[in-house]
């Protein structure tokens, strides 16, 4: 492709981002506005952001690109991603909203009564944050480095400051409108793509895939330690999503538990109808550019199709809509990363030197600038593997802390505390290895490789033996806490009211 398109098409989104980003400038001057976008999003609006949030580097060109190389087994990412916020529905979603919260810290202190449980969630935020922030500027390299050749930190470098921009200007207001958007965008740029490309194929005479000599391709948990990679990781993203801040920061922004369970629910339509598309790119890729695999490239094979299988004008303006709904996942992913770890950071960081918008601007240039540095020490990473050590993380933390504090009362502060250093520590210590270490041979290699199936019953466990064992700890106001978290807004349970 000509690198003039590409440079076009980044541009345009970057542009057209900025411009609805800069609506949220007349709205956003109170703390609120920054933080929860005043707590008065529409179901509909906030279902396509958080589409537009959750699609990220790993959905529009990861995804795609594991199917590719290694085969249909792959295709439990975007499952796991998915049926991840049926979970979250039922089990989460609304009692969330009720608690009030601005932050997973915050629901850590309101729920246990304790300082000491808020100190331990929030330098997990900011760890699951940056782990996922990492693989969108890895992403954003690889795009422009595939379209226009430039080197591989440019499009990183784009993506922070158009970031920066949008979050600086006007916080979750912003970037919901900007989301909302983004969703759409890489709906048409894969959709569009993905028809052509179908038609292109059967007018090649629809050739199949042969098994022969691509065993592993079509059935790959067949040997070694998959069978295990592959459990863990259903496991990874089935818990994972309830854990991630950025997804959950968004349920704060709904008018009441009700809307948040209609968010969801609208969510799982969302996400359903978009990740039928890259796997069609996955299979024609294997077909029409295998040779993706050999080279490490096989992230840029949703890029590559269009002009190997259509050539011309035709395949140069796919290619196009392609690049910009990628850096449309690149930029509505990081906004809403950014948030949640600069909501973190400024609230327990720096709002004692600093008023509350002024901390949140300053916290936001820490959140982008340090995965950046991330991004560029972890090249050799997969994208999507890159965001599923994210989901790990979040599943063997604040997954257990939601579940257990949202539905068993007996949950204490020490219990909680001990559990999310657990957790934290030991799957936090297998990303380090896997992403910064040489990773070893053999079970121990897949035990770090893919943690969750190990780190998740540790966390569940130790936060269950030890409130157990300080039963007499248990918070004073737990009774109150526990009704508020289960009763719809409409019943006011201090005046003894109903309004409906």
């Amino acid at each position: 492709m000509s690198p003039a398109f590409g440079v076009f098409a980044v541009v345009a989104v970057s542009v057209a981002t900025l411009a609805i980003g800069s609506l949220g400038l007349r709205f956003s001057r109170t703390t609120s506005n920054f933080y929860v976008a005043a707590r008065s999003v529409s179901p509909v609006l906030n279902a396509s952001a958080i589409g537009g949030e959750y699609l990220s580097a790993a959905s529009f060109l990861g995804i795609a690109g594991l199917v590719l190389a290694y085969g249909v087994d792959m295709l439990w990412y975007p499952v796991g991603w998915t049926a991840g916020y049926l979970v979250l529905l039922l089990f989460v979603a609304a009692p969330l909203r009720r608690s009030g919260a601005y932050t997973l810290p915050d629901f850590a202190e309101l729920r246990l009564e304790s300082n000491r449980a808020r100190v331990v969630a929030s330098p997990l935020v900011v760890l699951i944050g940056m782990l996922y922030l990492m693989p969108q500027f890895q992403g954003a390299g690889l795009t422009m480095h595939a379209v226009t050749g430039a080197p591989s930190w440019v499009g990183g470098v784009i993506v922070g400051v158009v970031v920066l921009f949008n979050v600086l200007s006007g916080g979750m207001r912003s970037i919901t409108f900007v989301q909302a958007f983004q969703y759409w965008l890489k709906l048409t740029a894969l959709l569009v793509p993905a028809a052509f490309l179908v038609l292109s194929w059967r007018n090649d005479g629809a050739p199949r895939l042969s098994p022969v000599g691509s065993r592993d391709w079509f059935d790959p948990a067949a040997g070694g330690y998959a069978l295990y990679a592959t459990y863990s990781l259903i496991l990874a993203t089935f818990l994972g999503t309830m854990g991630l801040p950025h997804v959950l920061v968004r349920f704060y922004t709904n008018p009441d538990g009700r809307a948040a369970r209609r968010t969801t629910l609208a969510v799982l339509g969302l996400l359903g109808g978009f990740y039928l598309l890259p796997a069609i790119f996955g299979v024609l890729g294997r077909l029409y550019a295998a040779d993706l695999v050999p080279s490490g490239r096989a992230d840029t094979v949703v890029l590559a199709l269009p002009s190997r299988m259509l050539g011309g004008s035709a395949g140069e303006l796919l290619t196009a809509l392609v690049t910009a709904g990628a850096f449309a996942a690149f930029l509505s992913t990081s906004s809403g990363l950014t948030v949640s770890v600069a909501g973190v950071i400024s609230q327990d960081l720096l709002s004692r030197r600093l008023p509350g918008v002024r901390a949140f601007r300053a916290a936001t240039v820490f959140a982008v600038a340090i995965p950046l540095l991330l991004a560029a020490a972890s090249r050799g990473l997969a994208v999507a593997s890159a965001v599923g050590l994210a989901f790990a993380v979040a599943a063997s933390t604040f997954c257990p802390l939601l579940v257990l504090g949202i539905w068993w009362r007996g949950l204490t502060g020490r219990g909680a505390v001990v559990g999310l250093a657990v957790g934290g520590f030991l799957s936090g210590g297998a990303v380090i290895v896997t992403v910064l270490g040489e990773r070893p041979s053999g079970w121990l290699g897949a035990l770090l490789a893919q943690p969750a199936a190990w780190t998740v019953p540790a966390a569940f466990a130790t936060m269950i033996g030890v409130s157990l064992a300080t039963r007499r700890r248990m918070p004073p106001n737990v009774g109150r806490t526990m009704i508020r978290l289960h009763t719809p807004e409409q019943l006011d349970v201090d005046r003894g009211t109903y309004h409906p």
